[in-house]
């Protein structure tokens, strides 16, 4: 994908997930809840005991110091000791940009989450952090390693942590859209500015250190 694509890509979803956060908290004056609210009633139907722990698990797994800290470290040292240190610096920076912009909407549409959570959250429900956070180790993993695999695994793990949180209740469905826009757009817009540099080894070629050596 070349730059003007990630950053005409990366601003589309950025808009998408701020005009869908505007609409479903009544910025405009818009109802903008009745799927919501649909679905959120579909999920109180379908609570298997085994489906709500796996959902309790990703609960855990996608927030808190796992998602803020471990994750982004672990996969930051498995790239530097695949030696892509520079890969590991834009996946971290990625994090970062996605979590700065999934708190920035938060408290400027402060959506009310839904009444019945099975789960402690905090404050604001769109967009979703959790599912952010998905979207954001999804498009950092295909944007560094372009494989159709990679990008199924990635849709799989975004929609398995969007399901999770309706199911717990503690989001709305368009939160876990939202989310997804965001996690994508933070790493569409950070690999425009950061992408070749981060896809180079950033080491010295064996031609280059012979001719050094000479």
């Amino acid at each position: 994908m070349t730059r003007s694509a990630l950053v005409w890509w990366g601003v589309a979803a950025l808009v998408v997930a701020a005009v869908l956060g505007a609409v479903t908290s009544d910025a405009f004056g818009i109802d903008g809840t009745a799927v919501d609210v649909w679905w959120n009633g579909l999920m109180g139907q379908v609570r298997d005991p085994f489906v709500v722990d796996v959902a309790y698990v990703l609960n855990a797994v996608g927030g808190g110091w796992i998602a803020t800290f471990a994750i982004p470290i672990l996969i930051a040292v498995a790239l530097v000791i695949a030696r892509r240190w520079r890969a590991a610096l834009f996946a971290l920076l990625a994090f970062l940009v996605s979590a700065g912009l999934v708190q920035v909407l938060k408290h400027l549409f402060g959506r009310v989450r839904p009444e019945e959570m099975l789960v402690i959250s905090d404050y604001g429900s769109f967009p979703s952090g959790h599912t952010a956070n998905a979207a954001t180790i999804a498009a950092v993993a295909v944007l560094l390693f372009p494989r159709v695999w990679m990008v199924i695994l990635g849709v799989l793990w975004v929609l398995a942590m969007a399901f999770s949180r309706t199911l717990l209740s503690v989001h709305w469905m368009t939160d876990t859209i939202g989310g997804a826009l965001v996690g994508i757009a933070a790493s569409l817009l950070l690999g425009a500015l950061l992408l070749p540099w981060a896809q180079s080894h950033g080491t010295i070629s064996r031609a280059r250190r012979g001719e050094d050596t000479t």
